[in-house]
């Protein structure tokens, strides 16, 4: 027993002098717990809307109010006709249009009924039902709460209508997000884990000392990976719009370039990840704790941003699949121009420029 509690102690020993194992066995359960317990909801909140108000009267002065001060929306601006719809959902700030009727409260008051249209961004579909249940159930308990002051009931017809996804197909939800979560995770992952194995082996000394440039020999590990990323990219294209049925509204020589763009900033990262590692397992476990939970949890691909503390929204603008999933969602499904995405599109390059920076710096400092 005490040789077994020596060992025991020993191992503790061992355990609390590793930074890194201990931080993986403390540090990773706290960051899930917060991450995960924030993050995965299905319910949405603090969304904007736009607000069509064709009556202006009191009745729909009163139903605006009720939205707004619900938790779930903020009006993010008043329109003022229907031709200014569209351009504020291409924009992406706003996720639900409310459109009331001419003579709103004329039409309850003489005929007992009135009509209201929903207008919500079905690129997300679960996102879209969501709001748009949000929002009739809010009428509907309006509606209940004038009838009982009413000898008549009155009756609010709510109009919806699922702007680029009608039938509300999953695929324009996941086409997107696995696009940014496959080519950050292979552009990315394996190009660490290439140049790691290199300097793991010892090889890497060999291969700089060679008649070859040093910076030729990292972009030999690098091409093969830009390559394999953009037959993924074919691939998926392909399978979209002849499986699936997720038409290309947009430029497909935009989508291609930004896609060209996202995977030189993936693969930057790859080159950042391999400069800070020794190991293929380090990389591995870098890669797939640092890059694949953020992707799937703070880029706006499985839960909505806006339902985030603060801190993680702010932490999702690191993200570089946040940025490409919104330009993939702008250009292939609601077919915008990159007057609409040349931020998302700077972001990108800016990410790339810095990862490559540090890259370097580090690379001749390791050497």
């Amino acid at each position: 027993m005490k040789q077994l509690l020596t060992f025991v102690k020993k191992e503790f020993h061992h355990i609390l002098r590793d930074k890194r194992s201990m931080l993986v066995l403390i540090g990773l359960p706290i960051v899930q717990l917060l991450i995960f317990g924030f993050a995965i909801t299905n319910e949405v909140r603090n969304t904007n809307i736009a607000v069509l108000d064709n009556s202006k009267d009191e009745t729909t002065q009163i139903i605006i109010t009720k939205i707004e001060s619900s938790q779930y929306f903020d009006i993010d601006r008043t329109i003022s006709t229907s031709d200014q719809i569209e351009k504020a959902f291409k924009t992406g700030k706003i996720k639900v249009a409310v459109i009331f009727q001419q003579n709103f409260q004329e039409e309850l008051a003489h005929f007992n009924k009135a009509q209201l249209q929903i207008i919500a961004d079905a690129t997300d579909p679960n996102q879209a039902t969501t709001l748009t249940n949000y929002i009739s159930s809010i009428v509907v308990d309006y509606q209940n709460q004038v009838n009982q002051q009413n000898k008549l009931p009155y009756t609010i017809n709510t109009e919806t209508r699922m702007l680029y996804n009608p039938q509300l197909k999953g695929a324009y939800t996941s086409v997107p997000g696995v696009m940014g979560m496959i080519l950050l995770l292979i552009s990315a992952m394996m190009t660490s884990i290439a140049i790691v194995k290199e300097k793991e082996l010892g090889t890497m000394e060999i291969l700089l000392v060679s008649p070859m440039k040093p910076r030729l020999v990292v972009v030999s590990k690098v091409i093969p990976y830009f390559i394999i990323s953009l037959i993924n990219v074919a691939t998926i294209l392909i399978l979209s719009v002849f499986v699936l049925g997720l038409p290309i509204q947009g430029s497909l020589l935009l989508l291609i370039g930004s896609t060209v763009i996202y995977i030189f900033c993936a693969l930057s990262l790859g080159l950042l990840i391999s400069t800070i590692t020794d190991t293929q397992q380090a990389a591995m476990l870098i890669s797939l704790l640092g890059l694949m939970l953020p992707v799937v949890m703070l880029s706006g691909y499985a839960f909505p941003i806006a339902n985030m503390p603060v801190i993680l929204q702010v932490l999702s603008t690191i993200v570089p699949a946040k940025w490409y999933i919104i330009i993939v969602k702008g250009v292939m499904i609601k077919g915008i121009d990159i007057t609409q995405i040349w931020k998302e599109l700077l972001i990108l390059v800016i990410m790339t420029v810095i990862f490559l920076s540090i890259s370097i710096k580090r690379f001749k400092i390791r050497l």
